[in-house]
């Protein structure tokens, strides 16, 4: 039988230890990528980031683990996905080659992007079809902030 171990984190979303609880001599209480702060459990509800899968049966070589966007808890967004949405919006607010309601649109169509629902087709076409009218420098700015968080379908819909 196995069991999930808990993952240290940092508030930006780098991986500092995919099995705090079984390895904490590779924890740290601050990212060395980027200097944040570390967590081991959801901001939101308490509970322990979910890390790596342990099983006595089953050896896996390489690495597995995939950084959350949501707590498998209470379903609320971990910082860096919120970050990451927070950013996009930012950007979505700041082009002047769309209408005030076609920026709105844009950024509701990023809350929809990052999920794997029923509206993540329509909300992905919607996000691909703005971002053409904006010109290629501003869609990889989109690209690169949100790459990391989007879900499959909106992936393959929008960057192919």
């Amino acid at each position: 039988m196995g069991y999930f171990d808990y993952a240290q984190i940092c508030l930006n979303g780098h991986v500092v230890n995919d099995s705090a609880g079984t390895y904490p001599q590779y924890n740290e209480n601050f990212c060395t990528e980027c200097g944040a702060e570390t967590i081991t459990k959801c901001p939101s509800c308490n509970n322990h980031i979910r890390g790596d899968y342990h099983s006595d049966s089953v050896v896996i070589i390489g690495d597995r683990y995939k950084l959350p966007k949501f707590c498998h808890n209470c379903g609320q967004p971990y910082p860096w996905t919120k970050m990451k949405i927070e950013a996009a919006q930012e950007l979505a607010s700041e082009i002047n080659e769309l209408t005030d309601d076609e920026r709105e649109l844009l950024a509701k169509s990023i809350d929809e992007i990052i999920k794997d629902t029923p509206k993540t087709t329509v909300a992905a076409t919607r996000f691909k079809k703005l971002l053409a009218k904006v010109g290629s420098p501003i869609a990889e700015s989109f690209r690169e902030i949100l790459v990391d968080i989007i879900s499959e379908t909106a992936k393959k819909s929008i960057w192919g």
